[in-house]
């Protein structure tokens, strides 16, 4: 038994839950589940979509690893839940796992700190017409991509190449939101950038590069094949790197994220200039998830980064009357 038992105590791992990313959720869950306790943590897991997660309370959890991604999980649901349980957890806070889920938000912030983001336009179901879709790509001409603003893991994403193909695309991504993203194309280098820690403290662990198989980095692609490569050390020219990890802590602080996240930007092949498409405040901690892959190129076990992780846990807002484990789990803000 591992004194890390004592520090964290009764730890659940919340996987699963009710988004379009469950399977890769029990995924990660698992992993990180079969980790912290190879490390002595007593971790138990925890589906919301197969329990109420007011029995966290009532089972005396005292601490949560968040392995959920995309709705009800990584959206400041979950978050705002056990913020009311008063259970210390990983990742960001209500406000910025919902600002960071939802992609259009996390542009207009960027935009307002004047951080690079690509060109969009937004198109609301049901308040579009034909001609709007079609007026899209003269606005950010083609090729383009068409996406829900709020799911992950590449669901409903659509790279159209003709403007014939926009009202398929538009379609596609409506049957996952009512906000349909339409966003400028950059053509260049496909990289990632985690975070860990928070604030002034928080560090960007090393970019991964990312080529795929025709440059399609597609849900298949990201989970389910080998043929993707994933580069790191990311081989970028001199500079490049250590600009894109102060781009992508700046723009985690300007969400005001913690605990841990990670960044996807683009390299405009031309220019060079990196774009940050998103944010994910719950990434994915499979065997083919990248936050591993660059914690290993750091220095960090699978297993360490577990724990680091865990470590950050946190509430909003302490409350003295929180009840169980919200003192003792060490919780800080």
């Amino acid at each position: 038994m591992s004194h890390s038992d004592m520090n964290f105590g009764k730890v659940a791992v919340l996987m699963g839950g009710a988004s379009a990313e469950r399977e890769i959720s029990l995924l990660s869950g698992n992993g990180v589940l079969r980790a912290l306790v190879s490390k002595g943590v007593d971790a138990h897991a925890f589906d919301p979509a197969e329990r109420d997660i007011g029995e966290l309370r009532k089972d005396g959890f005292t601490r949560c690893f968040i392995a959920l991604h995309g709705r009800f999980g990584e959206d400041g649901t979950v978050q705002g839940a056990l913020e009311l349980l008063g259970i210390p957890y990983t990742g960001s806070g209500v406000m910025a796992s919902s600002m960071a889920i939802d992609k259009v938000m996390t542009k207009r912030v960027l935009l307002s700190e004047g951080l690079p983001t690509p060109r969009y336009v937004l198109l609301r179901r049901g308040a579009y017409s034909e001609a709007d879709v079609l007026a899209v790509p003269a606005a950010l001409g083609l090729p383009l991509i068409v996406k829900p603003a709020r799911e992950g893991s590449s669901i409903g994403l659509t790279k159209v190449t003709d403007v014939a193909g926009m009202p398929d695309a538009v379609a596609r991504a409506a049957l996952l939101d009512a906000d349909i993203l339409c966003e400028q194309f950059v053509s260049g280098d496909e990289v990632t950038c985690p975070v860990l820690g928070s604030g002034a403290s928080a560090v960007a662990l090393p970019v991964i590069r990312i080529v795929a198989p025709d440059g399609n980095y597609d849900y298949q692609n990201k989970y389910f094949t080998d043929t993707t490569q994933y580069i790191v050390p990311c081989g970028l020219p001199d500079g490049e790197e250590a600009a894109i990890q102060q781009l992508v802590l700046c723009a985690y602080r300007t969400l005001n994220c913690r605990g841990w996240a990670r960044a996807d930007v683009m390299i405009d092949r031309a220019t060079r200039a990196p774009f940050i498409l998103e944010i994910n405040t719950s990434p994915g901690m499979t065997g083919h998830s990248l936050v591993p892959m660059s914690g290993l190129a750091a220095g960090l076990s699978y297993e360490e980064l577990c724990l680091e992780i865990l470590k950050t846990a946190a509430l909003d807002h302490q409350r003295p009357d929180a009840g169980v484990g919200a003192g003792r789990a060490g919780a800080s803000t």
